[in-house]
């Protein structure tokens, strides 16, 4: 009959062993998952980036057409009534209607 090992002396001896060989390995799986993510981060940043100019130059493009054609500044005289054209428009209300475009291109960008 084969001598009996009790399973705590073979974990005695088999965890320094696996300690040895499995600490690098999860620590190689570790590092490239960290990486992995860092880098899907870095690119979502980017293409919302992207996103953001796009609509920004879209919404510069239509405003420009705009002004170009003057459909703003005709339709809203044809629109309003007499009345309301002498209406006098306090220049802070004025600014609060216009949208604001940002120029984010280069804000915030650390190479």
């Amino acid at each position: 009959m084969p001598p009996v090992v009790p399973p705590f002396l073979i974990g005695l001896v088999v965890a320094p062993l696996a300690k040895r060989l499995l600490k690098p390995l999860v620590r190689g799986v570790v590092k490239t998952s960290v990486g992995l993510v860092m880098e899907v981060k870095k690119a979502a940043q980017e293409a919302g980036e992207n996103i953001h100019d796009l609509a920004a130059e879209v919404a510069a493009d239509m405003v420009a057409a705009q002004v170009i054609s003057g459909d703003g500044h005709r339709a809203a005289e044809h629109a309003a009534p007499v009345e309301e054209k002498t209406e006098v428009i306090d220049p802070g209300e004025a600014e609060a209607r216009t949208p604001k475009i940002r120029a984010t291109v280069g804000a915030g960008k650390a190479h």
